[in-house]
C-alpha cells in the first residue's frame, strides 16, 4: 500500500474503502503478531519501520520509511517508529454463538469501547455486538486503547437492536431501580445491553425487548457511572 494511502486510514471511509486499518506501536505490533499464530489471516498485515526498528523479526512484509515518513502516516505526536497495516476482515476472530453478549447500543467515546474490550478480553466468555451509528471499533484510537483486545474478542457490527429477542432468551440491563447484579438471575441473562454516554436506551425500546433491570449498588452521590466501568463491573460478577 503506498503511503499516502496510509495515511488515509486514519479516517472511517478510507478504512472501509481500502479495507485495512492502522495498529501503531511496539506492544499493539507484539499483541498483533501473537494473534497471527491463532489466526493466519493476519499474516496479510504489512510493518512500516524506521532504521530504529529495521532489524524487528517479524512473520508480516515489512517496508522501511524513513522518521519523517513515519511522522506522516502515524497518528500519535511522537511514534515509536513501528506501524502495521492490517486487513480488517482478519482481525475479527471466529464467531461463537455459544458466548454471552454485550450489546453496545449508540456509543460514541473510542476509549470507552477499547476499555470494554480490553476488559472482555481479560474475562473472556463474552463477545461484544454493536448497533449502528456506534464508533468505529477499527478506529485507531479504539484500537490503542483496547491494548490489543480488539484482536481477541469476538464482535459483530451494525446489529439492530430490534433483533436482539429473536437472538437472545433473557437479556439484562442496568436501571437504578433493578435487582442487584448478585441476583442469580443476572447471571442467568446471555445478553447485556448498555445505552450511549449521554442518552443511554430508549426506554420505549428497553420495553419491547423486556429487558430485566439489574442496579450496580453504590450510595449514589453523582448520577451515574461511566459506561465502561459500568460494563466492566458487570462482566466481573457476571464471571465471579
Amino acid at each position: 500500500m503506498k503511503l499516502d494511502n496510509v495515511k488515509k486510514l486514519h479516517q472511517k471511509k478510507y478504512r472501509q474503502e481500502l479495507g485495512h486499518c492502522l495498529v501503531e506501536g511496539e506492544h499493539l505490533v507484539l499483541e498483533l503478531e501473537k494473534a497471527a499464530q491463532n489466526n493466519p489471516a493476519l499474516n496479510a498485515s504489512k510493518l512500516y519501520v524506521t532504521p530504529a526498528y529495521q532489524d524487528w523479526s517479524t512473520r508480516f512484509e515489512k517496508q522501511d520509511v524513513t522518521e519523517r515518513q513515519m511522522a506522516t502516516i502515524a497518528g500519535t505526536k511522537t511514534p515509536q517508529g513501528i506501524l502495521a497495516v492490517v486487513p480488517m476482515a482478519a482481525i475479527q476472530p471466529e464467531q461463537n454463538n455459544t458466548l454471552a453478549a454485550v450489546y453496545l447500543h449508540e456509543i460514541q467515546d473510542p476509549g470507552n469501547l477499547g476499555t470494554i474490550l480490553r476488559s472482555l478480553a481479560w474475562f473472556g466468555g463474552v463477545r461484544c455486538l454493536l448497533s449502528p451509528g456506534s464508533v468505529d471499533p477499527f478506529n485507531p484510537k479504539v484500537i490503542r486503547s483496547s491494548m490489543g483486545a480488539v484482536f481477541h474478542v469476538p464482535m459483530e457490527l451494525d446489529v439492530s437492536i430490534d433483533t436482539l429477542p429473536e437472538r437472545f432468551a433473557k437479556i439484562g440491563c442496568l436501571d437504578m431501580d433493578g435487582e442487584p447484579l448478585s441476583s442469580p438471575e443476572f447471571k442467568a441473562c446471555d445478553c447485556y445491553i448498555f445505552g450511549n454516554e449521554a442518552r443511554g436506551v430508549p426506554r420505549d425500546k428497553l420495553e419491547a425487548l423486556n429487558a430485566k433491570p439489574f442496579t450496580i449498588p453504590g450510595v449514589g452521590l453523582i448520577e451515574s457511572l461511566n459506561l465502561a466501568t459500568a460494563v466492566n463491573l458487570s462482566i466481573y460478577e457476571r464471571q465471579r
